[in-house]
């Protein structure tokens, strides 16, 4: 799961059950990460072959179901992931599907597979990144369709800007997450994707591909005023700390082939005054050079 790529020993880019969680929401808020930052390792990290990431996903997705059915976590690597699930299970009383979803998304990421189009990414982030933000709308007690809506266009974004903002890291490791319709529009082969270097062209499919995960945001963004208490203020930063990366992509014209952009401390006044005076309209892919 490339939810902004998140967890110990990972960079991140936006919190996880930062302080301004509520704190009754934290334990649950750490159990569902830890269950997708594991099984997001299990596809994606290390040099194990496709057919034993799969088998390994197989038998998590086997203790996931366990867990809804009221058995005791197993002894094993993941008894500690499970553990933490099934007390957030009990307590806040968690819906399967979103977590089977993730499992999907993840064996599908074991096969690398090729996107066609925009639609066809946006069926992976239905299952890799809009499950999480559905998850936290039911611990905030949040369900009606239009919120849905709106976090699904907010989960797709972020899940976009970190493809476009990772792509120095994920194309040499032969990961592409570059729509083909698009690249072959602006003359750009992903045949290989081992092979792509900075070219005008791709600077400009790059620009084109940031204004789509903008135009998401934009979708999105009044989301966090419908979400009340110290929830909200999370969900503000997160749509603020998003596009901050976006404005880093843009201002670097577009080359994040190059150089990988990411959010510092010195982001932090920003990012609070931002939210601090947060309107809906203000997110507008026009503001991006």
């Amino acid at each position: 799961m490339k939810i902004a790529r998140v967890g110990v020993g990972h960079y991140e880019n936006f919190p996880v059950a930062s302080l301004l969680c509520p704190p009754a929401l934290r334990q649950p808020v750490r159990a569902i990460y830890a269950f997708a930052r594991t099984a997001d390792d299990i596809a994606d990290e290390g040099d194990c072959a496709p057919a034993h990431r799969l088998d390994e996903l197989g038998r998590f997705r086997e203790a996931l179901v366990a867990a809804f059915g009221g058995a005791a976590p197993a002894e094993g690597p993941w008894s500690a992931v499970f553990d933490a699930l099934a007390r957030a299970l009990r307590t806040h009383a968690l819906p399967s599907a979103p977590l089977h979803a993730l499992l999907d998304a993840f064996e599908q990421d074991v096969g690398n597979p090729v996107y066609a189009d925009r639609d066809a990414l946006l069926d992976y982030c239905g299952r890799s990144a809009n499950p999480i933000g559905r998850l936290l709308l039911h611990l905030y007690g949040v369900d009606d369709a239009q919120s849905l809506r709106q976090a699904d266009a907010l989960c797709s974004g972020l899940q976009l800007i970190n493809f476009w903002q990772d792509l120095g890291v994920d194309l040499p490791r032969g990961r592409n997450y570059l729509p083909h319709a698009d690249a072959a529009r602006h003359g750009v082969d992903v045949a290989d994707p081992r092979e792509l270097r900075d070219t005008p062209a791709l600077r400009e499919l790059v620009r084109e591909l940031v204004r789509w995960a903008a135009s998401l945001m934009a979708e999105g963004a009044p989301l966090p005023l419908r979400v009340s208490g110290r929830a909200g203020w999370e969900l503000r930063l997160v749509v603020h700390g998003g596009w901050r990366i976006l404005e880093r992509i843009a201002r670097m014209n577009y080359a994040s082939i190059v150089r990988r952009p990411k959010l510092s401390f010195s982001d932090a006044p920003l990012l609070a005054w931002r939210s601090w005076h947060y309107r809906a309209a203000w997110f507008q892919p026009g503001r991006l050079a």
